[in-house]
């Protein structure tokens, strides 16, 4: 799906969240799911800041790519969220609410919510002032804080697609994909403090389960010493007496 510019400007949007009454079994904690990952090496290897390679040029390109990648994976089950299914924004015990650029509230349905997250993440991205690509441009001093907007509304959808489509994204078979390219993102947004953990917290359970480096598999058993079997020599030897 193309997400363009469609004149929305939510650029002084801001999330806000109540909880609704009951929290349902959580199936994505369940073993048999989170042990299902695509990689199995610590990805905080893949966050940390490389020698010689400029701060804010790390965070644009790893913002970048998240954006598109998770804008990948919630258009896998886009079919399924719908504004009969997902009435509101939801993610575990969290309703998220969306403000116009003139700060009213609005509570939208959760495709609704996602198409203006995308919009202006890829109006963000997409911005030659915000996200320069071209040599010696200087990156704006409000880049930071654009940064941070833009993976807290990542981490909405990431939580959104958990809490209300983890089942279809299992029977599309993409859980390990999804477990993977979650556990990245909290990687990265923890390293680089881009997330509250105020914000983040409703999702601790699985953010423990999946950012912690996977136990090495158990090594093989030795194999054990061949039985020695005479040779063809000693078994038609016949010793006379």
């Amino acid at each position: 799906r193309d997400w363009g510019r469609r004149g929305y400007n939510p650029g002084s949007t801001k999330p806000n969240g109540k909880k609704p009454p009951a929290e349902e079994k959580k199936q994505y904690l369940e073993p048999e799911f989170t042990k299902i990952r695509v990689v199995d090496f610590d990805l905080k290897e893949l966050v940390v800041l490389p020698r010689e390679i400029d701060l804010n040029e790390w965070l644009a390109s790893n913002t970048t790519t998240f954006f598109n990648l998770i804008n990948l994976q919630y258009s896998t089950i886009s079919e399924f969220c719908t504004g009969d299914t997902c009435q509101a924004m939801t993610a575990c015990n969290t309703i998220y609410y969306w403000y116009d650029e003139r700060g009213k509230k609005t509570k939208c349905t959760a495709p609704q919510y996602v198409d203006f997250v995308m919009s202006l993440c890829q109006k963000l991205v997409t911005d030659e002032e915000i996200f320069p690509t071209k040599y010696g441009k200087e990156f704006p001093n409000s880049f930071e804080s654009l940064v941070k907007k833009i993976c807290r509304y990542l981490f909405h959808v990431l939580a959104h697609l958990y809490w209300a489509h983890f089942k279809e994204t299992v029977a599309l078979d993409l859980q390990g994909h999804l477990n993977t390219l979650y556990a990245h993102f909290i990687v990265f947004v923890r390293e680089f403090n881009l997330v509250d953990p105020k914000e983040t917290c409703i999702m601790d359970d699985l953010s423990e389960i999946l950012c912690t480096p996977a136990p090495p598999p158990a090594p093989l058993p030795a194999p054990s010493a061949p039985t020695s079997s005479p040779s063809p020599s000693s078994q038609n030897h016949v010793t006379e007496r």
